[in-house]
């Protein structure tokens, strides 16, 4: 079976309110972008055949003052992967926001505890970023979350090998294809500042990414074995 779900995955919407790490800023989109990408995930699926979902990552606090209405606008729904380590600091989602984000019917995933590169971890860094930033947002929620963000998109064996230990039912990150309704292993794409949806919609599902999907999901469970 050939892959065919792309799952879009933005960071921050409008100025930030907080200055973002070196290399971050690429990551945010105007708010007009984003209300045109959402707009136009309708006509992508009708001409493509393919299922668009969208994710964000980092709990930025224009996940709540403009994802989450401009969603609900259009009948969509979306992941939210929050930092456990950020909640309720300035420019940053609130317990509430979260459990209010929860009760309009999207889902809350972990993006880890502090934002930081899981490959490099020791032991006391995993049970930091995949036990308890888990359990800090599950305390938030009063909810089980079973999916998990990669930071950067950084993974290797001993990253994928730690997440199916603690039992997660879902990690995305931001590796290249299109994804499957319901796999463990699903890569996203990462819109930019650049991104223009009027003309970079269509391309991201353009003839021939079903069949790459499937190749590289081949591809990553020989190198990967998860």
């Amino acid at each position: 079976m050939l892959a065919n779900t792309l799952y879009l995955t933005f960071h921050g919407i409008g100025a930030p309110i907080v200055p973002p790490a070196e290399g971050e800023l690429r990551y945010f989109v105007t708010e007009e972008v984003f209300r045109q990408t959402i707009a136009g995930l309708d006509d992508l699926e009708a001409k493509t055949g393919i299922e668009a979902h969208v994710t964000f990552d980092d709990g930025n606090l224009s996940d709540y003052d403009v994802a989450l209405p401009v969603l609900a606008d259009h009948g969509r729904s979306g992941i939210f992967f929050v930092l456990a380590g950020r909640i309720g600091q300035k420019g940053y989602l609130s317990a509430a926001q979260i459990r209010d984000i929860a009760a309009a019917g999207m889902t809350i995933g972990s993006h880890g505890h502090d934002h930081v590169d899981w490959r490099s971890l020791d032991e006391a860094g995993y049970r930091r970023e995949l036990v308890d930033a888990r359990r800090k947002i599950e305390d938030v929620l009063g909810a089980p979350v079973a999916y998990a963000s990669i930071p950067f998109g950084g993974f290797d064996r001993s990253v994928l090998r730690r997440l199916k230990a603690e039992r997660y039912d879902r990690v995305f990150t931001s590796s290249t294809g299109l994804a499957y309704r319901d796999v463990w292993f699903c890569p996203r794409r990462s819109l930019t500042e650049t991104f223009d949806p009027r003309s970079g919609l269509l391309p991201l599902a353009r003839p021939g990414a079903k069949a790459r999907g499937l190749a590289y999901r081949i591809a990553r469970r020989l190198r990967y074995r998860w």
